[in-house]
């Protein structure tokens, strides 16, 4: 086999794979902002490292087949141009690789912004405190304000509105928990007496599991939760109706 012939099939074997990875990410259902974005950055990390992936195994089963009657190992001849090429093409993959990932992992909807919380307020958003305990969840709907207590209150399911920002605070009252919801890609560790901020975005309505991903204890299997997106009119009246009901809001589920 010449190299022209082996290049020709390692490529031709890098677009059969392609071709097999973009209905599987095309079945991906993006359902927030944070899960596209998440699974964007996989693509194209998954793009550049497939060709790779096949080039390296096709020189590798070449060479095999090509020297497996050499009975002693050639000593390596010195090839300048060869390597100042991978030099390169490894100095692009690396830049491209970093520039991808920085985009991603800038974004607010995927890393937690230190911003101060009278800019955040002012935003359009919707503010929520997560409160992770032994062994449950607590939601408070803090509406425009983290400040004073919250009207509304839930246990174990958390609705959130469709197609609007949502600014989430993790936290727990005991020890170490992880709030994570992975049909949103949303995950954050959970301290005690320290607060982590997320950010999201639901463009599909429905409900979505979620549960604790930090060994907690003993009942650490049954930490689980769900995350309800509803429509914006919906959620408003829910709230309305949660007010109206003065204290039997407090620890509701629905």
């Amino acid at each position: 086999m010449t190299r022209k012939r082996a290049g020709l099939v390692a490529l031709f074997g890098a677009a059969l794979l392609a071709l097999a990875a973009e209905p599987a990410a095309a079945a991906q259902i993006q359902d927030s902002t944070t899960d596209s974005l998440i699974w964007g950055l996989n693509m194209n990390l998954l793009y550049v490292a497939l060709p790779i992936t096949v080039l390296v195994e096709g020189i590798l089963i070449y060479t095999v087949w090509r020297f497996r009657n050499q009975e002693e190992a050639l000593p390596t001849q010195e090839n300048r141009r060869l390597e100042v090429t991978w030099t390169i093409a490894t100095a692009i993959i690396l830049l491209f690789v970093g520039v991808a990932s920085y985009q991603v992992m800038a974004s607010p909807y995927v890393t937690a912004e230190a911003g101060d919380q009278a800019e955040l307020q002012e935003q359009d958003t919707e503010l929520i405190t997560v409160e992770a305990q032994r062994y449950g969840w607590t939601f408070y709907y803090n509406e425009s304000s983290w400040d004073g207590e919250a009207e509304v209150t839930t246990t174990t399911n958390m609705k959130i509105p469709a197609n609007q920002d949502v600014s989430l605070r993790v936290t727990s009252t005991d020890w170490l928990h992880a709030f994570h919801v992975p049909g949103l890609g949303l995950k954050s560790d959970a301290f005690p007496g320290q607060y982590n901020r997320l950010r999201t975005n639901a463009g599909n309505t429905g409900t979505y599991q979620l549960y604790c991903a930090e060994y907690c204890g003993s009942g650490h299997s049954q930490m689980l939760g769900t995350v309800e997106v509803v429509p914006q009119d919906e959620y408003e009246d829910w709230l309305a109706e949660q007010k109206s009901g003065g204290d039997d809001s407090e620890g509701s589920d629905e």
